[in-house]
């Protein structure tokens, strides 16, 4: 086939393309959709490497055996044609801008369709949700047009070209074109018709588009609702009308191509309470309907208001994504995205990085969501060319005059395609493409085409050589994992200042993120602070079925021989690709709770509860459930269903609460809702607080002279501890004890092993080359001395060793004392001083190894989730009871998981530890090494014993695959520190 290369011609983005239009489904009289969805698994389709290997398929004579089937809408990757590809920057092409490969993979496609006689007299539209790249349409042989942006709609006036009875529409799809090199976002790259295809019929004269703004006048309690017709097609009459519910508030002929209702008492959307009203626009054959939320947008002194309340966008970025079908994402799969947004006090979404299904603003109108929308554009692999930087080829395409109308199109594409959705709260120019003259452009063009929302571009930080930048039209302070530090000094500048958003935080890839409630802190103390949205919502994966062993095979960057490629960088999410919830998901939920509460006066048992809603009374929504523990037993509990607190207000409750010397006792409050929403039934679980109600003290282990008295010999190896049912070898090299025997039957299956490294998690991916530098990987431990005495049947070995790695000196020297009784009780006392010139610690504990039938667990830590210094939200204080299987995490990519924070005590099968101070611990089918070796779960082997790692101190997990650093309060990076552990093996 020939054709003419519009792909590399970025003068011409659309051929015989209708001008841009919001987004709505036309109605008949009767209020049916005077459209057509031509989505479905009868659409034919062929394959071809190159657009020169395409035959003319187009023809009404072409012979179509030769093709196959097709379900449209679908990602041709997800099927078997072409290669499954996940790059995050690197373009997969060469940079040549504007051209693209000549070996440019193609889909044809043929769908045959029927006009009956009525509807051949109406006007036609072909109306494609998404195509990815670029395609070319012919009906019945004759050539439509072209079209590119992948993630915008795009619109044909078929009228003239079909016939009454049968018709041939062939689409020619190609993997890239010009547009690719602003189609870069950190995605599998998937091609073909993603997204549904309509086929639209339209009377003669109709309104083609409009807009709809709701300015309120707070003084008076009124609000307007505006409606501007922006185009009509012929001159008909345009009656529009104004419901609230089944009540018609008003009616009025459009004049001079507008109308107004006035609302007196109007009920103002938000996300908290998502109220819309219905604007119908009739024409005398046809009629529009659009929901219409009255709301306004403002800033003022440095803070977002929304109907002039104060908000906080508690948000995630969200890609339209399926692990079964790529991009291709139905209402179904959105409904349940969003519903466990909802469930975890979710309220914002950032599109990244293009404009999701257009209808998908819709349903965050309904449902009450914020919206961050953005264009369909990055063009962040600028970067990444020889010799590029982030200082000067990444905005090559903001300052290129090439590329301006590409740029501008896009931006336009989004603002016009969504401008009445309620949701809508910024606009976003796009992500990662720098700075210049083109976004500098199509930034003005966007406030002045909707000067009542917000601009939103966090690019604007990067400016090329030689240019001045102008970000005036920009109305916040958007970054991407900002530090905390970083944020604390921007609100400590003096003067105006914009409002701070983090468009991106939290990176929650694997084990993550931690720090959460660091940046919660902070957006609750400074106003101008309005929210963050983590990185991001889902995994990125392709399921590629059921492993020998069962298990569920879901695949990332590289697995399928691709080059360029970013490994499980795409696997950041929230939630698995299948949406099983993270860990991190319920940390964020618990962070975001509704309400947040202070031990206001211990003595007097008041709990001053403060409303973290920006609009909603507690009152008639939320009820809270207490209770108060000690030592995990329930010593009393309650239910208060009368709370009232104003939206960022507070309320007190008076509990009776124990004697401040009672200990290890807790106070936790849970809140659940009250009523129901539209996606969460009451009863639902919204978060909860806990207090501790004593001070946690150092608590010695008690250990005592009982059991039978030890006898102790020694050999050139060990000092062995026996008596009539114990037997204990302490190695004198190994510096821990290497057989442990009750009754002759092992307590151990290997060594007890001192353990500082712990199976590198993804937020560990850059620190983790320092230790393997530091030789944490690989450590072995040099005793210098060791002696045992015997003292009335207890034996006391103490022990002088390091930790070191071959060719590098010791990291730790450490100082151990033991001492064992006639029960077998192992008490152990550690003094520890670290080489500060070495990185912190992953961690520093004891190994051991249990034989594998040993799965039972329970323990006095934080729980019910894996815990760890900086990533305790979502768990609290108590007693559990578990199995090591369901201790574990089953990260897509294996690493550090399952471990619990600040354990009083543990008990994995007969092996029970209680520390002097609180101590973490976790429990594994599955070794470090195995862990830190796969690079997938189903890949995992398991180790045939239970591996328990008890540790002094385990650092934090951070979110520093993308964001900042760890926090040094979360780092093991002490100079000195003493512990003191108990162990005992139960008969």
């Amino acid at each position: 086939m020939i054709l003419e290369k519009f792909y590399e011609n970025p003068e011409t983005l659309h051929v015989g393309t209708e001008e841009n239009r919001c987004f709505y489904m036309p109605l008949d009289l009767q209020e049916k959709e005077n459209a057509r969805n031509l989505s479905g698994i009868d659409w034919k389709f062929g394959y071809f490497p190159c657009v020169e290997a395409v035959p003319e398929f187009q023809r009404k004579d072409f012979d179509e055996e030769q093709f196959g089937r097709i379900e449209v809408p679908s990602c041709w990757q997800m099927l078997g044609f072409d290669q499954k590809q996940y790059t995050n920057i690197r373009y997969p092409f060469p940079f040549d801008p504007p051209y693209v490969p000549d070996n440019n993979p193609c889909g044809a496609y043929i769908k045959y369709f029927d006009i009956s006689r009525s509807e051949a007299k109406e006007e036609q539209f072909l109306y494609f949700e998404g195509v990815d790249s670029c395609f070319y349409v012919w009906i019945n042989g004759k050539f439509v047009g072209y079209s590119q942006v992948s993630h915008s709609p795009s619109e044909f006036n078929i009228t003239g070209k079909t016939k009454t009875g049968m018709n041939k529409l062939a689409v020619l799809v190609l993997k890239w074109c010009d547009g690719s090199y602003l189609e870069d976002q950190d995605k599998f790259r998937m091609s073909g018709i993603f997204r549904d295809v309509h086929l639209i019929f339209r009377p003669k004269e109709y309104v083609r588009d409009f807009t709809v703004t709701t300015p309120v006048d707070f003084a008076e309690n009124t609000a307007q609702v505006e409606v501007k017709l922006d185009s009509v097609v012929g001159e008909p009459q345009v009656i529009c009308e104004l419901w609230d519910k089944d009540t018609l508030l008003g009616e009025c002929e459009a004049k001079d191509g507008s109308a107004a209702f006035t609302v007196k008492d109007p009920v103002l959307w938000n996300a908290e309470e998502p109220y819309q009203y219905t604007l119908k626009i009739r024409t005398p054959e046809e009629i529009l309907v659009q929901k219409a939320g009255i709301r306004t947008i403002s800033i003022k002194d440095g803070v977002v208001l929304i109907n002039e309340r104060p908000v906080k966008f508690k948000g995630v970025n969200r890609h339209d994504s399926s692990p079964y079908t790529g991009a291709v994402v139905s209402r179904v799969d959105a409904m349940f995205d969003l519903r466990i947004m909802k469930e975890a006090n979710i309220n914002a979404i950032r599109t990244s990085h293009y404009p999701n299904a257009p209808w998908f603003p819709q349903l965050c109108s309904e449902y009450g969501f914020y919206l961050i929308a953005e264009a369909d554009m990055e063009s962040h692999g600028a970067e990444s060319v020889y010799g590029g930087s982030m200082d000067g080829t990444f905005s090559y395409f903001a300052e290129d005059p090439r590329f301006k109308a590409s740029i501008m199109d896009r931006v336009q594409r989004n603002v016009i395609r969504d401008k009445n959705c309620s949701s809508v709260i910024f606009w976003s120019l796009g992500n990662e493409s720098g700075y210049g003259t083109n976004f500098e452009e199509a930034g003005r063009w966007v406030k002045n085409q909707d000067p009542t929302r917000l601009l939103h571009y966090e690019s604007v930080h990067f400016e090329p050589k030689g240019h001045q930048k102008d970000e005036s039209m920009l109305d916040v302070e958007s970054h991407m994992y900002a530090s905390t530090q970083m944020i604390d000094e921007y609100f400590a500048q003096p003067g105006e200042k914009k409002p701070f958003v983090q468009c991106e935080f939290i990176h929650a890839m694997g084990n993550g993120p931690g720090d959460i409630e660091d940046y919660m802190q902070q957006v609750y103390k400074y106003d101008g602070f309005c929210g963050g949205f983590v990185w991001e919502w889902c995994d990125h994966a392709t399921y590629e079925g059921r492993a020998e062993n069962g298990k569920e095979m879901f695949h990332y960057g590289g697995d399928a021989g691709e080059f360029p490629h970013d490994g499980n960088f795409c696997m950041d999410g929230l939630v698995y690709p299948d949406r099983r919830p993270h860990e991190g998901l319920y940390e964020w939920k618990n962070a975001i709770r509704p309400i947040r509460a202070e031990l206001a006066d211990r003595k007097k048992g008041i709990i001053r509860l403060h409303n973290k809603l920006d609009f909603r009374n507690l009152k008639d929504y939320i009820y809270l459930r207490y209770e108060i523990k000690k030592n995990g037993v329930l010593m009393e509990e309650g239910i208060l269903d009368e709370l009232e607190a104003e939206p960022h207000g507070s309320m007190d409750i008076t509990l009776k609460l124990p004697a401040k010397t009672e200990e290890r006792c807790y106070l936790k409050l849970t809140y659940y809702q009250k009523a129901k929403d539209k996606l969460t039934q009451v009863g639902h679980e919204m978060g909860f607080d806990q207090f501790a109600l004593s001070e946690e003290k150092e608590k010695e282990p008690s250990f005592e002279n009982k059991g039978e008295p030890l006898t102790l010999t020694e050999t050139p190896e060990a000092f062995c501890l026996d008596n009539e049912f114990l037997h204990y070898e302490f190695g004198k090299k190994e510096g821990n004890f290497i057989q442990l025997e009750r009754h002759g039957e092992a307590l151990v299956t290997a060594p007890v092993e001192w353990n500082v490294y712990r199976a590198p998690t993804d937020n560990d991916r850059n620190i983790v080359n320092v230790w393997k530098e530091a030789g944490y990987d690989r450590s072995v431990v040099k005793v210098y001395g060791c002696e045992a005495k015997l003292r009335q049947g207890i034996v006391t070995i103490t022990c002088d060793f390091s930790i070191a790695a071959l060719f590098i000196q010791p990291f730790l020297r450490l100082h151990a004392v033991w001492t064992i009784n006639g029960n077998g009780e192992i008490r152990v006392t550690v003094d520890g001083k670290r080489d500060t010139s070495f990185p912190f610690l992953p961690r520093f504990g004891l190994k051991f190894c249990l034989p594998e039938k040993q799965q039972e667990v329970a323990y006095f830590g934080y729980g019910p989730h894996e815990s760890y210094c900086d990533k305790h939200q979502a768990s609290y204080m108590d007693v559990f009871h578990t199995t090591v299987p369901e201790l574990h995490r089953d990260y897509v990519r294996p690493q550090e998981n399952g471990s619990h924070y600040n354990c009083f005590t543990m008990k994995v099968g007969n092996l029970t530890a209680r520390g002097r101070k609180p101590f973490s611990f976790n429990a594994s089918e599955y070794t470090i090494e195995e862990l830190a070796a796969k690079k997938h779960n189903y890949e995992l082997e398991k180790a045939g014993c239970v591996v328990v790692c008890t540790d002094y101190k385990q650092s934090g997990v951070g979110s520093n695959s993308c964001g900042p650093q760890l926090l040094p309060q979360y780092r093991f990076d002490e100079e000195g520190f003493s512990w003191e552990m108990l162990y005992c093996f139960e008969s």
